[in-house]
């Protein structure tokens, strides 16, 4: 993973994150890092379901394993899901309840955003 600076504006984050406030810039400045390193593309499958194509790398898959452990522990509204659709590529999806749609699409937003994919 690099370690080029993020933006870590966090104002999209929902109050349903236990997540401690002064932990949750680190955390994005995480999921920056994976969104730029790692996601080749985002698909949404519906309203609340969210697909990201990653690399194939295996350490792509231990970090995308590590981050949504953590993540689902202090954000129960999403459900991580990560499979490997062929042997070099990877993809998680990301599933929330229909009352936290405008989360989903943030995140997508910020995947997509040009300060991810610098």
């Amino acid at each position: 993973m690099s370690d080029r600076p993020v933006t870590t504006d966090d104002a999209w984050v929902p109050d349903a994150c236990t997540l401690p406030t002064a932990e949750r810039p680190l955390r994005l400045a995480e999921w920056d890092r994976f969104f730029t390193d790692a996601v080749r593309g985002v698909g949404r499958l519906s309203a609340r379901h969210l697909r990201f194509q990653l690399d194939g790398a295996a350490r792509v898959d231990e970090v995308a394993r590590d981050l949504t452990a953590r993540e689902s522990s202090c954000c129960s509204l999403f459900t991580f899901g990560l499979s490997r659709p062929g042997p070099e590529s990877l993809a998680l999806d990301v599933r929330v309840p229909a009352a936290h749609v405008d989360v989903l699409d943030a995140l997508a937003e910020r995947a997509r955003s040009p300060r991810t994919r610098s």
